[in-house]
């Protein structure tokens, strides 16, 4: 939200250090390309695996914690679920799915953050809506202390914050094509 507000409130200007690693970004994009039609089962297990790992790092940040000889079941099969740990996994996975097989076709909105919310929370009674309470994203460490790692905004605001996100992103994107369509690169 932070980095949106910056974004609109100054002109962006880019390091040439930047300006180089974008044109090693771009060139790496070409090696895919031509990587994708040489070796796509290589590229489908590099998926796979990075599917696996997305679904464990970014579960475990809300203290989910599955068997680790079931992810791979949970993530690609259809697995009767025996706890709300599980559910959620799959969720994640029928969000990312969803991104993966129509992430050009999704508008950026509110109700697409719903619905992935939704997807990714399953049956929950919170499924697809946003926050009654405060909470922050606490991080436990082995030894038993925790810190706040990310301060969130507080529950009341979240349906405004949320509105102010997507008409910035909106913004940064049309002003982004404007500036394609009209020469001044992006």
């Amino acid at each position: 939200m932070m980095t949106l507000r910056q974004l609109a409130a100054e002109p962006l200007t880019v390091t040439m250090r930047t300006t180089w690693y974008l044109s090693d970004l771009a060139e790496a994009k070409g090696k895919q390309e031509l990587f994708t039609r040489q070796s796509p089962q290589k590229l489908k297990v590099l998926r796979e695996h990075a599917l696996i790992e997305s679904s464990i790092s970014s579960n475990r940040i809300e203290g989910v914690e599955v068997d680790k000889s079931r992810v791979g079941t949970l993530i690609f099969g259809k697995p009767a679920l025996r706890d709300r740990d599980e559910e959620e996994v799959r969720g994640y996975r029928d969000a990312l799915k969803l991104v993966h097989e129509s992430g050009d076709g999704l508008p950026v909105s509110e109700a697409t953050i719903k619905r992935l919310h939704k997807l990714s929370r399953g049956e929950i009674w919170d499924a697809g809506k946003y926050k009654e309470k405060d909470v922050d994203i606490i991080q436990t460490y082995a030894d038993g202390r925790s810190r706040v790692r990310f301060k969130t905004v507080p529950a009341k605001e979240t349906s405004r914050a949320m509105a102010e996100m997507v008409a910035s992103f909106c913004s940064s994107w049309d002003n982004h094509a404007k500036n394609l369509k009209s020469g001044l690169g992006g």
